[in-house]
């Protein structure tokens, strides 16, 4: 007898172990490149783009090492929505169109949908490979150092920096938390109960007892975290951390604006000549 296969978890914000030239890249440098091709994919949604990109990414994937099992196990759920989204998209018609017997069938909207679910894809992509080989410490000090020229307006850059790194430090072990607790829930006996009013009101009760239990969880972590900083210094160390980009991250920037050009430039002689 075979056992089931285990679906894996999304897990955010944890490094792949291991190092690489991915993972030695500076964040600011990580965090431009996923700007520029968001960018891109946004204002230029093209196949031409989308391949370029898809080609960046993978490219990062292979040297970077992702193992397979990074990758979180997709739902059937979510293949069946899939399924309904490209045959509702697909009723839309539009052209390209070709001609089955005396049916013409127009591919216009299978089309889009496949566009914007590959443009999804690899937006889903570059932010997982950002979480995959950046420590969540080395964030708060790129964006430091990247918003330095907005300091001239009197904007907080450094408070928005610490504000950003303690969200990516909670939100994993948040996330750990709530699992642990509703994994306790499941294995309390459950009460058998008759009638449809006497489960909606058991079910209010246990919503109530999750939401207080999971506001007493935060706010001791935050208090944890709190006396952690201030024996460390304060928050000011987060953001005052030495970074900056080394002669990788401009050979990596190079290729990036090279990728965008080239993209954008076949963008626009296709549409041209469209």
């Amino acid at each position: 007898m075979t056992a089931a296969r285990q679906s894996r978890p999304v897990v955010l914000l944890r490094p792949v172990p291991g190092t690489s030239v991915i993972h030695e890249l500076w964040a600011g440098t990580k965090l431009i490149v996923v700007l520029a091709f968001s960018a891109l994919l946004a204002f230029y949604p093209g196949w031409l783009s989308i391949a370029l990109v898809a080609v960046a990414v993978g490219a990062a994937v292979w040297l970077a090492h992702i193992p397979r099992g990074a990758l979180p196990s997709i739902p059937k759920w979510l293949w069946l929505l899939l399924l309904l989204g490209a045959a509702t998209a697909g009723l839309a018609g539009g052209s390209p169109e070709f001609h089955l017997g005396p049916v013409d069938i127009g591919l216009g909207g299978l089309l889009k949908f496949l566009r914007i679910t590959a443009v999804s894809i690899l937006l889903l992509a570059l932010g997982a490979m950002v979480s995959w080989t950046t420590n969540v410490a080395d964030v708060a000090p790129a964006v430091a150092r990247l918003g330095r020229p907005l300091k001239v307006l009197r904007i907080p850059v450094d408070d928005w920096a610490v504000a950003l790194a303690l969200a990516l430090r909670a939100f994993p072990m948040l996330l750990d938390e709530f699992r642990l607790m509703y994994a306790a829930r499941r294995l309390r006996p459950r009460p058998v109960l008759t009638t449809r009013r006497a489960r909606r009101r058991r079910w209010a009760i246990e919503m109530v007892d999750l939401l207080a239990a999971g506001i007493t969880v935060t706010l001791r972590r935050a208090d944890e975290m709190g006396d952690a900083i201030t024996a460390r210094g304060g928050t000011g160390q987060i953001a005052a951390a030495p970074s900056g980009p080394r002669s990788a991250d401009w050979v990596t920037l190079a290729i990036t604006v090279l990728l965008c050009a080239l993209a954008i430039g076949l963008e626009i002689v296709g549409l041209s000549g469209g």
